[in-house]
């Protein structure tokens, strides 16, 4: 004879575990789906950005690069072709594929949401900049049309992201992409970095980790087939043709040429030595600027160096009467005149 109690219980649990499987909005399995469908819209939003680059670059787009770029078989690669054209968003012919007037309305949304994203970043938070893409890549599936026109108008309405790439307006516009290739520069030439290529992401860390940055006075000292020198706010840096290929630059004026000889930092700055400041580097973003510039580190304060810490970092500045700590990587950031 079954036992009324346990069979109470054996029916509760049983309930229970229905109720968590396939409660609607809220089961696991309507979980699955709605995490099932993003996947596999983001792997159409994704194909749908890598397309449209290939268009921006004139390449042409085919099934093994789609499949290169998003890690994914040829044959998934075939098939998420054909649900796109299916949806009317690309056409096939001879030279591969091509958006359709949809599809690259769908290509820029993204694109803008991603642009937008990292604008913040690297404006509004101390996330560094080899995180900024991965972050946007997750945002560009979730934002929302309204919530990116939100964020689009607290940070300014931008017309560029933080690598300089041009950022498309609400309307589908895409800002044009003004500069050249650093290489294209002839010995002693003076020009502006426009624009830094933010893939691969290891070729990106290493350029950001020159101190190299949008806005940045560079001047060819010369170049070779295997290596490129050139002084970058006075500072000399050899690169690989590789990866100086990876930097764009537009010519400046001989009035805006400036920076013939290395800055000192601030955190070339003795204890007891006193320097006045310059500027801040454009590297230097988002909060940790305004901080900077809320503690009086603008031009032409006198900025002293008081004491360090028992480990060398941080170090204590007399700034204005008060005595601030800042870490060397920060205070190598503050350019000074000694």
């Amino acid at each position: 004879m079954i036992d009324p109690g346990k069979a109470l219980i054996v029916f509760g649990i049983v309930t229970a575990i229905t109720a968590a499987l396939f409660t609607p909005k809220y089961g696991l399995f309507a979980q699955w789906k709605r995490a099932r469908s993003g996947m596999k819209r983001a792997l159409v939003e994704d194909a749908l950005k890598h397309i449209y680059d290939y268009e921006y670059k004139n390449i042409n787009c085919t099934t093994e690069s789609i499949a290169g770029v998003l890690l994914i078989s040829t044959d998934e690669a075939a098939e998420l072709l054909t649900r796109l054209s299916a949806m009317g968003l690309l056409i096939t012919n001879d030279n591969g594929v091509k958006l359709t007037a949809d599809g690259n309305s769908y290509a820029l949304r993204i694109i803008r949401v991603h642009r937008l994203w990292e604008r913040y970043l690297a404006d509004e938070t101390s996330v560094p900049p080899t995180e900024w893409h991965s972050s946007a890549e997750l945002a560009e599936h979730t934002l929302s049309p309204a919530e990116t026109e939100m964020l689009a108008a607290q940070i300014g309405n931008p017309n560029f992201d933080p690598h300089g790439d041009p950022i498309p307006t609400p309307t589908g516009e895409m800002p044009p992409r003004k500069g050249h290739s650093l290489l294209s520069l002839k010995s002693g030439e003076f020009a502006l970095i426009t624009h830094i290529e933010d893939e691969p992401e290891a070729v990106f860390a290493q350029l950001i980790a020159q101190g190299l940055y949008v806005g940045m006075q560079v001047r060819m000292i010369d170049r070779s087939n295997e290596r490129v020198r050139f002084a970058a706010d006075g500072e000399e840096i050899v690169l690989a043709p590789l990866l100086t290929n990876n930097l764009t630059v537009a010519p400046i004026t001989e009035e805006e040429q400036r920076i013939t000889a290395p800055l000192d930092s601030l955190a070339s700055l003795k204890i007891g030595e006193e320097a006045h400041v310059l500027s801040i580097s454009k590297a230097m973003r988002g909060q940790q600027r305004r901080r900077l510039m809320d503690l009086g580190v603008v031009p032409g304060t006198t900025i002293r160096a008081e004491m360090k810490s028992a480990s060398g970092d941080p170090t204590a500045y007399a700034i204005r009467g008060a005595t601030v700590a800042l870490r060397r990587q920060h205070a190598a950031m503050i350019f000074i005149q000694k």
